[in-house]
């Protein structure tokens, strides 16, 4: 029918509330990652949009109105989605090669992020959206903002760097310079910095930008989350430790926001969290995808992969046996449908109310 059609071509996604002004937390917006064409690249199976393209949803959480703030047919696989301190909202395509250009910035080869400014008098309608190149062309998903109007974004390829913008002014993402993140000696972990990337080649192709000075690779980076001065990233299939035998399980990534930024593996299974092993009905830790700041300080994490989990990791608990993974991950909800993706956790202003997508 018409609505398995739809249904099947409009996966939601990221969520958040809108997180200050007067009626904060009263919004809840999402992302629709609708495609067009055979996809399969990045790991998404094949769907036809019909020539719809993306959208940003809005539900009214008083009054249950759910209605579309924005949609555009040349935007491919809207994913992911933040509320920026300055009172706009930050979305991005998730797509490696475009087939549909921006017709305000062609020239870039993957996804962009878009800044959608809403009416002040109605947080339902929209009163503009402006294309930010200078973030860069990439396969985009996370996005995250600090304390100082820096944001990061990650590229979520098998060799997907994580990089940080840096605005000229707070609050306005029309000039910067963006940097990605390179760990010393060629590591995956330990000491690393930002490095300054061709803004003009940034903005074509971030990626090409990052492997000219020599940017770490990582192995699917997918959502971001920031957690006072620690940027925590979900790498979907990264090799964490080979003799461990992680490789394709997936971990998560911190990175201590210092003036020397320090790169760490937090969570990884087989090491604080279970291995899964669907032979024997056992649920492990596998494919994380996305990424939230719980009430508690906590990171919530939830998976893309069959019987998707929903993970809690405490930052603030003890390594009981020294191998440098903190003890606190446990395990919080499971889906019950095999095929079932959980997406776009979130806590809103409401501690006691968590939001995710199946």
């Amino acid at each position: 029918t018409d609505l398995d059609i739809y249904v099947a071509n409009d996966w939601p996604d990221m969520n958040t509330v809108n997180e200050s002004g007067r009626k904060a937390g009263r919004f809840l917006y999402r992302t629709h990652e609708v495609r067009g064409g055979a996809v399969g690249t990045d790991g998404n199976s094949s769907r036809i949009d019909g020539g719809s393209g993306g959208a940003v949803s809005v539900v009214d959480l008083v009054t249950g109105a759910t209605t579309e703030v924005v949609g555009r047919a040349d935007w491919e696989a809207l994913d992911g989605l933040v509320w920026t301190p300055w009172g706009t909202l930050l979305f991005a395509e998730e797509v490696i090669t475009s087939a549909r250009p921006d017709p305000d910035f062609p020239a870039a080869a993957s996804g962009l992020v878009y800044e959608l400014k809403l009416d002040r008098h109605d947080q339902t309608r929209m009163e503009s959206v402006t294309v930010r190149p200078l973030l860069g062309s990439l396969s985009h998903e996370g996005v995250e903002i600090d304390a100082e109007g820096n944001v990061y974004v990650i590229d979520e390829d098998r060799k997907g760097s994580i990089y940080k913008f840096v605005p000229e002014n707070y609050g306005d993402l029309s000039s910067g310079q963006l940097y990605a993140l390179k760990v010393a000696n060629g590591a995956k972990t330990g000491a690393a910095e930002w490095v300054a990337l061709d803004m003009a080649q940034a903005q074509i192709s971030a990626r090409v930008a990052a492997a000219a000075v020599g940017a770490t690779p990582f192995c699917r980076p997918e959502d971001l989350e920031r957690i006072g001065r620690t940027l925590y990233a979900a790498l979907t299939c990264e090799d964490v430790d080979n003799a461990a035998n992680t490789s394709g399980r997936g971990a998560v990534l911190a990175i201590e926001l210092a003036d020397t930024p320090l790169v760490s593996y937090v969570v990884a299974a087989g090491k604080n969290a279970p291995i899964e092993d669907k032979a024997n009905a056992v649920t492990g830790f596998k494919g994380v995808d996305n990424l939230a700041d719980g009430p508690d300080g906590k990171l919530w994490m939830v998976e893309d992969n069959d019987y998707s989990d929903i993970w809690v990791f405490d930052p603030h608990s003890k390594d009981a046996n020294g191998d440098g993974y903190k003890d606190g991950v446990h395990l919080f909800a499971s889906l019950k449908d095999k095929p079932a993706e959980g997406t776009g956790i979130y806590f809103g202003k409401d501690p006691h109310t968590l939001f995710v997508n199946v």
